[in-house]
């Protein structure tokens, strides 16, 4: 058969690689096409100023909690650290017991202001270890006994906004700025959904003209399935190109840094700022998986993230944004209390979180674990991940947290 259009994935799997390789092809699998008409984003009408929008952040490998929000009157602390516990005099405090790694200042200074807070402690029953299968229970919201074939954005999207998105020209309710789906975005029904590279940056040139050649081909093969391909295929590149005019011509306010994480987070405040319909945008910092000689990797990441953290909230607040805008922070695992022979830390279980933006109510929630523990013993959680998610659903978005996460969590207060 002379047809490119073979060349296009067929399966869910195909379509998830081929996303993962370059360009913003996560309008694909369940999705149907909704992007044909050339329009800029900028033209859209800005969107409703009471619209909520939820800016996930992934700190993938599993960050070690207690060199995040350190306990510092506590001496369990360092018996179980004597290498790599953070020095006392060293913290940023919080409180008269518990203070910030030293490379969180510009996040120190937001939970200051009362526009961050922290979540202590949060984790879930029978805790797993594995990367992948806490990842799952995390993005899907499940027990750990539990597998749920879509994730807890997914069904958010499935029974809060089922039907709205689809148009032409209407916007992705959900983008994602990482190589792959999220897991979390998985959903029973079709919703338009986009993906970018991490940084924000689409495919590259080779790419982009490898597909638009495959798009304005005549397909010889006029089946229901080539015909879908093919425009879907155009659906991903015209949202691309629309994507790209926005991040491209976006003028912030605050200075970000140059790694790919603060990049992406400014590509999510560009298409905020352009006035997209999108509830729900997903970014990922890596390299959280601190076997060895962590401290010196560990304050890498944490400056990062809390630089990256806070030039968006700065950029927010300029456009008069941040108060559409919560951002959180989640992660697989935390580490172990003890650390390990190699001066770093093992696969945990529970560990603090982060959430930012201008409407919070308090900056501790939880309660801080107990450390009288044994070599290699875990830490037990005091705060369920799902009642983090069930505040979200409830309190930012007005959606039904039992239809989402199968049954009722108490929420927290943090809004």
């Amino acid at each position: 058969m002379n047809n490119p259009l073979h060349l296009l994935p067929t399966t869910r799997r195909e379509f998830l690689k081929l996303g993962g390789r370059g360009i913003g092809l996560l309008a694909f699998s369940q999705f149907a096409p909704s992007f044909l008409v050339e329009s800029t984003l900028a033209a859209t009408p800005s969107p409703e100023k009471d619209r909520s929008i939820l800016v996930l952040v992934q700190l993938a490998g599993g960050n070690d909690g207690l060199n995040t929000v350190i306990p510092f009157d506590d001496p369990e602390y360092y018996r179980l650290r004597p290498t790599i516990g953070i020095k006392k005099e060293e913290t940023l405090r919080l409180n008269d017991t518990l203070g910030l790694h030293p490379s969180l200042a510009a996040l120190h200074a937001l939970i200051k202001d009362g526009k961050a807070g922290i979540v202590q402690n949060v984790g879930y029953p029978n805790p797993n270890h594995s990367h992948f299968r806490s990842s799952e229970i995390w993005e899907t919201g499940s027990a750990s006994n539990e597998f749920l074939p879509t994730g807890w954005i997914g069904r958010f999207l499935d029974n809060a906004c089922a039907g709205a998105p689809g148009s032409e020209g209407a916007d992705p309710v959900a983008i994602h700025l990482t190589n792959e789906m999220p897991q979390a975005f998985l959903s029973d029904h079709p919703h338009s959904t986009f993906g970018l590279n991490g940084g924000g940056r689409g495919g590259n040139r080779e790419n982009l003209a490898f597909l638009e050649k495959l798009v304005r081909q005549d397909a010889h093969d006029e089946n229901a399935n080539a015909s879908f391909l093919k425009a879907t295929m155009m659906d991903a590149l015209v949202t691309e190109k629309k994507v790209q005019r926005v991040i491209g011509g976006y003028h912030a306010e605050a200075q970000y840094p140059g790694n790919s994480f603060a990049q992406s987070l400014r590509s999510v405040a560009a298409l905020i700022s352009a006035g997209t319909s999108t509830r729900v945008y997903f970014v990922s910092l890596g390299g959280f998986d601190t076997h060895s000689n962590q401290l010196n990797t560990h304050q890498r990441q944490l400056q990062t993230l809390s630089e990256g953290l806070a030039a968006f909230q700065k950029d927010l607040e300029a456009k008069k944004l941040d108060s559409q805008v919560l951002t959180m922070t989640f992660s697989e695992f935390g580490r172990r209390p003890n650390e390990n022979e190699s001066r770093g830390t093992d696969h945990g279980t529970a560990a603090p979180l982060f959430v930012m933006g201008s409407r919070l109510q308090g900056t501790l929630h939880g309660t801080a674990p107990s450390l009288k523990l044994s070599h290699n013993q875990d830490v037990q959680f005091s705060t369920d991940f799902r009642q983090v998610y069930a505040t979200v659903l409830d309190k930012w978005f007005s959606c039904p947290t039992d239809k989402v996460l199968g049954k009722g969590y108490a929420p927290l207060t943090f809004i």
